[in-house]
């Protein structure tokens, strides 16, 4: 399946460079492109496209506040933050407005259309720094909390189902883990997402994370 793709970055030479860039590779069309977060609102209302690459440094509407817009008003668009600034006030405000993705400017393009891919299956779209930060952002909340029981009254199927998606597993994958259909997943993601007071599975990561429901690589919960 090709990827409809919508780049939003206000600096024109580096826009277009992922205009160029994207043209080249599989998989991907790209269908617009935006001089601000404004526009990049106003096209992904136009075009209905699968992604928008977003930058976060825009004038008249930021990246994050567009990202929030774009995933409120048309949530079938999925939003991947192409940047140059991985540090916490920026990544953290991303995810919370509802990117999925979140690569480095540095990215080459198989990474970009990895980040695509994931994010169309339903997976998060992340750099490997992005990662390993976030893994140090939570790891020490998993160290301190050992529930009993788990938290807003999930039940035990819920709960495995969102320890699978705390690994980075598809819906698809957790299906076959599982046993079951692609629509029970849905239905226990779509469960667990309202008892949790969930928007998407990059919060869903950081709610499992600091509950102690599961746990980064390399960490053990004491």
């Amino acid at each position: 399946m090709t990827a409809r793709v919508v780049v939003a970055d206000d600096q024109t030479v580096v826009r277009e460079g992922i205009v160029m860039l994207l043209g080249l590779l599989p998989g991907i069309e790209v269908v617009g492109s935006a001089g601000d977060g404004e526009e990049a609102v106003r096209l992904t209302a136009e075009l209905a496209p699968d992604v928008v690459l977003m930058d976060l440094r825009m004038p008249r509407c930021d990246g994050v506040e567009a990202t929030r817009r774009i995933r409120t008003e048309h949530p079938g668009t999925e939003v991947v933050v192409l940047t140059t600034y991985a540090d916490d006030d920026h990544l953290f405000p991303a995810l919370e407005a509802g990117a999925r993705g979140y690569l480095t400017k540095d990215a080459d393009g198989d990474e970009i259309v990895r980040a695509v891919e994931d994010v169309l299956s339903g997976a998060a779209g992340l750099s490997p720094q992005v990662q390993r930060r976030l893994l140090e952002r939570f790891a020490e909340p998993v160290r301190a909390v050992a529930p009993t029981e788990p938290p807003d009254g999930l039940t035990a199927r819920e709960t495995e189902v969102l320890r699978l998606v705390a690994e980075g597993l598809s819906n698809p994958e957790i299906a076959r883990s599982l046993h079951v259909s692609n629509a029970t997943v849905k239905t226990h993601i779509n469960n667990l997402f309202a008892k949790a007071g969930l928007r998407d599975r990059a919060q869903a990561i950081h709610y499992a994370y600091r509950h102690g429901l599961a746990q980064p690589p390399g960490s053990s919960i004491t």
